[in-house]
């Protein structure tokens, strides 16, 4: 089952267009990063998957066969959004009957449980908490509707390095425990790289980039080596991004993961999630990989992975 399917998708607000043309598919049981830079198109993806906005063009269908916004979709999909959807003058007690009332299927037992957990009171304000607690009242209120799918908006944008890890450590005991997917959007690669298993990346309103991690990874690769040959490789290879220094370039590439010896004078390494997303967002127009399986690139004659 695809937790998000997405054909020809597109999003105009007046004469901006946010999101063209995106298709992608993402399977269930992953923990997805959505990456992209500021107005690359990727809170209007999210907006478009929990229903909170209509596309312009094409189709999205969640959870293997529901329109977003559906009722079916709307009790299998929590969102957590980046302002932390709390009312800061409500006391916590307040904001679990709320949101109890606000949807069909809510647990309080196990939100009153996790809550008493973290130390958060019932009877105190959520206005006067911390940016961390804020956060867990938040991932509360969601995972006590027992989702199948749970959308983080920049979650952890204001969050202390502490509580950004209390708040990821919940996030993926939900998913060992519960079996819900998640898409996180996020700015914070190096926090990324630590938890997800499927990226995303989205840039100028287009998808660059989709597909398992290991895949991708293992799809590209860097090579270093002289300047002074770069052109001359660059023409068989399937170049992504460069580093031109004066003496040694580095290149990212992409190949088909054939086996045999780099070509002489270069050396190879192989690439971490945060220089891979880096790459295609430096280099926007790289081209589109949506998912190594089905394009897997351009080989580079002659070098390993």
């Amino acid at each position: 089952m695809n937790i998000i399917e997405a054909n020809g998708l597109g999003k105009n607000y007046g004469s901006t267009g946010a999101l063209r043309d995106c298709s992608l598919a993402i399977p269930a049981g992953h923990m997805v990063a959505l990456v992209g830079p500021n107005g690359a198109g990727k809170s209007t993806l999210l907006n478009l998957a929990v229903g909170l906005t209509a596309p312009t063009s094409g189709s999205i269908r969640v959870l293997g066969e529901w329109s977003p916004g559906s009722p079916e979709a709307l009790d299998g999909i929590a969102f957590v959004a980046q302002d932390m959807p709390l009312y800061k003058n409500l006391s916590v007690a307040d904001m679990l009957h709320l949101t109890r009332n606000l949807n069909r299927r809510f647990d309080r037992n196990f939100a009153e449980s996790r809550l008493a957990d973290l130390g958060i009171p019932l009877k105190r304000n959520a206005g006067g908490m911390s940016g961390g607690q804020q956060a867990q009242l938040a991932l509360t209120l969601a995972l006590a509707r027992h989702p199948r799918l749970l959308v983080l908006d920049e979650p952890m944008a204001t969050l202390d390095p502490l509580a950004r890890h209390d708040f990821m450590a919940t996030v993926m005991a939900a998913m060992v425990d519960d079996g819900i997917s998640v898409l996180l959007s996020s700015h914070v690669l190096t926090e990324l790289e630590r938890v997800a298993d499927y990226l995303v990346l989205v840039s100028q309103g287009r998808v660059q980039v989709a597909g398992e991690v290991d895949d991708l990874l293992a799809h590209h690769q860097l090579l270093t080596g002289p300047t002074s040959r770069v052109d001359e490789l660059s023409s068989r290879a399937n170049v992504v991004s460069e580093r031109r220094g004066a003496s040694q370039t580095q290149l990212l590439v992409r190949t088909a993961g054939i086996e045999g010896a780099a070509p002489a004078g270069w050396d190879t390494h192989t690439v971490g999630l945060e220089e891979l997303a880096l790459a295609y967002l430096r280099e926007p127009n790289a081209g589109s990989l949506p998912g190594p399986a089905r394009h897997p690139g351009g080989a580079l004659e002659g070098a390993s992975t």
